[in-house]
């Protein structure tokens, strides 16, 4: 495997140039911009919203600064609130080529547009092939559920951990998430948590999600969940579980903070403080999202049902749950966990499967979900207080 090395040491396995709208009013623009180059590497991402959220900005940093992104172009409206100078600048320090379009001062639509492909095609010409041979260890992989069915905690995901104990064995960092779907599974973390402290912030982390759902009278377990087996919100819990593998939990995340050393990490995406903004997590971009706002440079995206997602900054790989539903999507799946339950495979053999597949897609070998030109973005609003130090063991 080769990637390519960033200022400050940080290795890519893509290397993107992102066009990131500031506000919705510029997203028409910034698509225009960057649709001629979607087969070339040009990635679309932004935030719709118009007055500031803190969170907001550090996930858009994050991914404009992530190691998979070689160069960034911002386009403002111009009079929204995103802090857009800020922005650029932690952009440039991070080594990045980087330009801002403000539409009211190019002249509206069509002149932003022809300015900001003519800065998009120079970029892409100046791009170089990876330069470093980078090893498992360098890699930081997410995984995240998606239309769990009645196989899913049978097959795929338990095949994930396996996978995610092969990762921290060879010194990776791997992370899993949504602790609105692991209510009932915090004494399992907690026991696995390297030390007391850990394990307090992961049930605290648990009950946080299980309050702020009773109070939004709403739980993590979609219609499509029971229409595909699941018959109870512990039955999903404990197959979202199995994603972890068995490995001890070096850390708990919030999005867009990043692991400290390599290991196994919990993000906690359910908003800190009182039901403000809704669902906390939406739908799955948006949890995709903030993993790779913390690092990820590719994601284990497991479902039953067939999800066709993608992600704009990281690659996604998808693995379904049985061979009907992998046979009937073939074009979108990349690996089939069906084969455990066909009795064909065990979960061992097809979570080396996916460590393989891992190493052909960090080599540069596209995922379906890429080759088809999925790039996938959601960003919102939502708040959330610093980590403590028990978070991160040292």
């Amino acid at each position: 495997m080769y990637g390519y090395e960033r200022a400050g040491g940080r290795i890519g396995i893509r290397d993107y140039v992102v066009v990131a709208y500031l506000v919705e009013c510029a997203h028409h623009v910034a698509r225009r911009i960057a649709d001629p180059f979607a087969e070339r590497g040009a990635q679309l991402v932004g935030f719709p919203g118009c007055y500031p959220s803190e969170y907001a900005h550090r996930i858009l940093e994050a991914m404009c600064t992530h190691p998979n992104v070689g160069a960034v172009l911002l386009v403002s409206l111009g009079c929204e609130e995103f802090k857009r100078g800020a922005l650029r600048e932690a952009v440039r320090a991070s080594g990045r080529p980087v330009e801002t379009l403000v539409i009211q001062a190019c002249g509206g639509t069509a002149a932003t547009i022809e300015r900001g492909r003519e800065w998009v095609e120079s970029r892409l010409a100046e791009r170089r092939p990876p330069a470093r041979p980078i090893g498992l260890a360098d890699l930081v992989v997410g995984t995240k559920c998606g239309g769990s069915d009645g196989l899913s905690g049978v097959t795929i995901n338990p095949a994930v951990g396996h996978a995610f104990d092969l990762l921290v064995d060879a010194g990776a960092t791997a992370m899993f998430e949504e602790t609105c779907e692991l209510i009932g599974c915090e004494e399992h973390m907690a026991a696995r948590a390297v030390d007391p402290g850990l394990a307090a912030e992961v049930h605290g982390a648990v009950r946080k999600a299980r309050r702020y759902y009773q109070d939004l009278g709403h739980g993590s377990f979609g219609g499509g969940n029971i229409k595909y087996g699941l018959s109870t919100l512990e039955e999903k819990s404990l197959g979202a579980y199995a994603k972890s593998g068995t490995r001890p939990i070096s850390g708990l995340l919030k999005p867009g903070v990043r692991p400290t050393r390599p290991g196994l990490y919990l993000m906690d995406t359910v908003n800190d403080g009182e039901v403000r903004y809704g669902i906390p997590n939406v739908n799955d971009t948006q949890t995709v999202t903030e993993m790779v706002a913390s690092g990820c440079h590719l994601i284990l995206f497991t479902t039953g049902a067939g999800s066709v997602v993608g992600q704009a900054v990281a690659p996604v790989i998808k693995g379904v749950s049985s061979t009907r539903v992998f046979e009937r999507m073939a074009g979108d799946m990349d690996v089939n966990a069906g084969t455990i339950a066909d009795g064909v495979e065990t979960i061992e053999e097809v979570g080396e499967r996916i460590l393989a597949e891992i190493v052909e897609v960090a080599s540069g070998r596209p995922t379906r979900s890429e080759a088809l030109g999925h790039q996938e973005f959601v960003l919102g609003y939502k708040t959330y207080e610093p980590l403590g130090p028990a978070c991160l063991p040292t």
